[in-house]
């Protein structure tokens, strides 16, 4: 590349238009690693580094396309955890140590370099991946990473861009809850934790200095309508303490392992009584949907209040077709559940979209549910999970 001949004084005057940041696309490509399916990110720049990192996903065995502004990655063949840089020499290279550790419990990935300004050394990493329980070690010219993170208490010695991205993207796979302190609060840390929420992570706490990532359970609620027992493994109880005592209170009967939790239904549902979503630890409005739907089986009436979020009662319309009688009055709904029948039923959000498969599980008969593009969002093949414990489930490409 050539250099720039300037001449100046020469005044300006036109259109231009702002594309995205490097800065932004660096860690969010990083972040498509963590994905189980397809990636297109638009509004992506055509520079150099850009086109470094697609290489690095290339020989990790990702499919990349790159088609005017719009990026295309399936992670699907990924198979390697090493990070080969084709002998280029890129800081941002050291965001796939998060990511490569969230995926597969190791990673391996050459001593960054980048730009030259002043001393960038990698200790604020390590230091937080550590406290995540991975074991790092600097082997010659390589950073090696061992184990799976898992949820931890992470406190950053400076708000070092680089170690936030890392932590959060060994966060959204980790079990339990990440709470990062003293985190960066640049706008690509912003665009980032959007990236991975519309994957169906949940972060909360964007664009301030603590970032809460959040790991839960997903299954407790199908298991209440359809019967059965089921266990979850990598269940953090105090972060399902409050769903769990909702449960037990509908005849759900308890018990906890180390990391693990199950769950046996029981014959009949019994009553929810009246829950009330809160910040965590209180009841957590992304359950809200699913123990509806655990509501709408029950033969004693229940009471759901919103505290969150003013659009979470979505699914209401399709529960009342599936035959629950629910009246909502401003943020409180009263549900009166019983017999549900299944029906054609559209999906309109992630959460209520799960909640619809639950009361699936419990309805007589068979239902359609539309839109699974919301429940992929942040639900891994949940058809094929459930159906691998029994559910009668199955994908219709028609």
């Amino acid at each position: 590349m050539g250099d720039y001949i300037v001449v100046g004084k020469r005044p300006l005057d036109g259109k231009l238009k702002v594309y995205g940041a490097k800065n932004a696309v660096l860690p969010i490509l990083a972040g498509c690693v963590l994905s189980s399916g397809g990636v297109l990110l638009d509004n992506c720049p055509r520079l150099s580094d850009v086109s470094y990192t697609l290489g690095i996903l290339e020989r990790l065995g990702c499919r990349t396309a790159f088609d005017g502004e719009k990026i295309f990655v399936n992670p699907a063949g990924i198979d390697s955890w090493t990070v080969d840089t084709g002998g280029g020499d890129m800081r941002s290279s050291v965001n796939f140590l998060g990511a490569l550790a969230g995926r597969f419990g190791a990673a391996a990935l050459p001593l960054p370099g980048g730009c030259k300004l002043g001393r960038r050394p990698i200790d604020i990493h390590i230091r937080a991946l550590k406290a995540m329980g991975v074991e790092v070690e600097i082997d010659g010219g390589t950073v090696l990473a061992y184990g799976h993170p898992r949820g931890a208490s992470v406190q950053l010695d400076f708000p070092s861009v680089g170690a936030t991205e890392n932590v959060i993207l060994a966060a959204v796979t980790a079990p339990g809850m990440t709470v990062l302190s003293n985190a960066a609060r640049e706008p690509e840390i912003g665009d980032l934790c959007r990236f991975l929420t519309a994957m169906g992570a949940k972060i909360h706490g964007v664009g301030s200095d603590m970032l809460r990532i959040e790991g839960v359970s997903r299954y407790m609620c199908a298991v209440m309508t359809a019967g059965g027992r089921l266990e979850i493994e990598n269940a953090v109880r105090p972060h399902l303490r409050e769903v769990a005592a909702v449960l037990t209170r509908c005849g759900g009967d308890i018990s906890w392992g180390r990391d693990s939790v199950s769950l046996r239904a029981p014959k009949i549902l019994g009553g929810c009584g009246t829950v009330r979503t809160g910040v965590y630890p209180g009841f957590p409005t992304d359950c809200q949907s699913q123990v509806m739907a655990v509501m709408a089986c029950s033969r004693e009436p229940g009471v759901m209040i919103e505290n969150i979020f003013e659009s979470r009662f979505k699914i209401v319309p399709e529960l009342r077709r599936m035959g629950a009688d629910i009246c909502c009055l401003g943020r409180e709904a009263r549900v009166r559940g019983g017999d549900l029948r299944g029906e054609r039923l559209q999906a309109r959000d992630l959460r209520g979209g799960a909640a619809l498969v639950v009361a699936a599980l419990g309805a007589k008969g068979e239902s359609r549910v539309s839109g699974t593009e919301y429940i992929a969002r942040g639900y891994r093949d949940l058809a094929g999970e459930l159906a691998s414990v029994g559910a009668d489930i199955r994908v219709s490409r028609d």
